[in-house]
């Protein structure tokens, strides 16, 4: 049996854990540079940066999953959610549980006013393109992704 919830700072280190695992699926572990301590800082500090759903299996009570998200505001469309990841561990793949997480992200979106959700895919990951696509979603072409670092 899994329950969807918030997070909380309890889970971090768990929420870490799952952070690690999808970049070694994606090939970049040498990429995660956070730490348990910046995640509880930036999330459960004095001006929360980012909010978390989690997939707890309750026999266990591990982690098998989460949504992290965050806002941002469009000038076209005001309000927007922005969902930075949704991690389900390998073993607790195509249960349906990544399903439920995207289910309760935008259901978040929607209880705090969003206009909508927007997020990122890798073109090579095909599962979860075809995921995403269940979901009648819109995927943009013409947009290159900028990033900055320091």
């Amino acid at each position: 049996m899994m329950t969807i919830r918030p997070g909380t700072r309890n889970d971090v280190p768990q929420v870490f854990d799952l952070i690690v695992e999808l970049a070694v699926y994606e090939e970049a572990p040498d990429q995660v540079t956070n730490t348990v301590e910046q995640l509880l800082e930036d999330g459960f500090g004095p001006n929360p940066l980012y909010g978390i759903l989690v997939a707890e299996d309750e026999s266990t009570h591990k982690l098998v999953g989460i949504a992290l998200y965050y806002y941002r505001y469009s000038t076209w469309k005001g309000k927007r959610l922005y969902l930075e990841d949704i991690i389900v561990t390998e073993t607790h793949r195509g249960m349906g549980l990544g399903k439920e997480l995207l289910d309760a992200t935008i259901a978040k979106a929607k209880e705090t006013h969003c206009t909508g959700m927007m997020w990122q895919v890798l073109d090579w990951n095909k599962p979860a393109i075809g995921f995403y696509e269940q979901f009648g979603t819109r995927f943009d072409d013409g947009w290159t992704n900028c990033h900055l670092d320091f």
